[in-house]
């Protein structure tokens, strides 16, 4: 008996030992999937009925910035309540979190995805060449090459404004109004973009009151209210009684100055920020980024996306202008306001966004 025992262990083990061999020569099967793998490329919304899908990247002044990405976002917002849109956001706290923040987005099967501020074009371009089947969009940013012609990625549209010619209606109210002949500008990081800013600020000063000095700073971050503070003490110090900022957060500290002084204003910029102390506002050069973003989504889902091409917003297009709230601004200065649009809208006047064409514009009030 125990013989027999034995060769029926051995005829079992013989038994499994060859179907081990025999699965030895065949092809290994799929694995089956597992929770939290990368889900298959959806097509587009349009193709399934579902939602179109916009979202969107901060740039690192955050959704509440009181500026451009504040503004970006309550664009979004328009077009879910709008248009039925499912819209949504990432924050970024440092320029580190752009790329992986983008590509989230990206495996989030988003219809259009917007990155807020020219200070991730880089990334935008690096992440859109790896995803050529995703579309995005950047705000103030144009690619170009070294001979400064346009290359903009097939898969991404540039987002411009003529922040320069919105400065200019700025400048003269600042120029119309000072009381000490003296106002300044601060802007945040020194670039191109923001140089918009400061040279159509300084024509229009210069265009209501040749005689009025323009002191200008950088503080060199958008993040840093109090930067602001310190750089607008030292200009509020140097004489000046109007600062138009165009530096993001970090202008909140101007307000918080003005507010400590009395016979001082501040020009907002990007939205209205007269909610940041309507008593020291004197206006606000608004920059219609909702516009711009409800704008451009809207065509993508409705026509075609405009990739490779650029989409610019200027006073004609309602891009750019000065705020809705303006108690503090006299019925002269609103006039003057609206009669120097219209000769922008109509070409009489060229407005400077760099040292160049400023330095030719000075000419013209000589």
């Amino acid at each position: 008996m125990k013989k027999a025992k034995v060769f029926s262990q051995l005829l079992v083990l013989m038994l499994v030992l060859g179907l081990v061999l025999a699965a030895c020569g065949q092809a290994p099967a799929e694995p089956e999937a597992t929770p939290g793998a990368e889900a298959p490329e959806q097509p587009p919304a349009e193709q399934t009925g579902e939602a179109f899908k916009v979202a969107m990247v901060t740039d690192v002044g955050g959704v509440d910035d009181n500026s451009f990405n504040q503004s970006a976002w309550e664009g979004h917002e328009r077009m879910e309540q709008e248009l039925g849109y499912q819209v949504a956001y990432l924050q970024s706290t440092s320029d580190d979190q752009y790329q992986p923040n983008l590509n989230q987005l990206v495996r989030q099967g988003n219809d259009l995805i917007w990155g807020i501020g020219f200070m991730m074009a880089d990334d935008i371009a690096e992440v859109a060449a790896a995803n050529p089947d995703s579309q995005f969009a950047i705000v103030d940013f144009v690619y170009t090459d070294n001979d400064g012609n346009l290359a903009i990625p097939d898969n991404v549209v540039s987002v411009a404004f003529d922040e320069h010619e919105g400065s200019f209606l700025v400048g003269l109210i600042a120029g119309h109004m000072t009381k000490t002949n003296k106002v300044g500008f601060l802007g945040g990081v020194k670039f191109a973009l923001i140089e918009k800013f400061e040279y159509g600020f300084m024509a229009g000063v210069k265009a209501a009151n040749p005689d009025v000095e323009v002191i200008r700073n950088y503080a060199g971050a958008f993040d840093k209210a109090d930067l602001g503070q310190q750089f607008a003490s030292t200009m509020y110090d140097q004489g000046a009684d109007i600062i138009y900022h165009a530096s993001g957060g970090t202008g909140d500290g101007v307000f918080i100055e003005a507010k400590q002084r009395n016979g001082v204003w501040v020009i907002g910029v990007d939205k209205d920020q007269s909610f940041l102390g309507e008593e020291v506002t004197l206006t606000s050069m608004v920059k219609r980024v909702d516009n711009a973003v409800y704008s451009v989504s809207q065509e993508t889902a409705d026509t075609a996306f405009p990739g490779g091409q650029i989409r610019s917003f200027g006073l004609a297009e309602d891009g750019v202008g000065i705020a809705a709230t303006q108690t503090n601004l006299t019925a002269d200065v609103l006039k003057l306001v609206e009669e120097f649009r219209q000769k922008i809208i109509n070409g009489e006047i060229k407005v400077p966004q760099t040292e160049a064409e400023y330095a030719e514009y000075e000419k013209t009030l000589k």
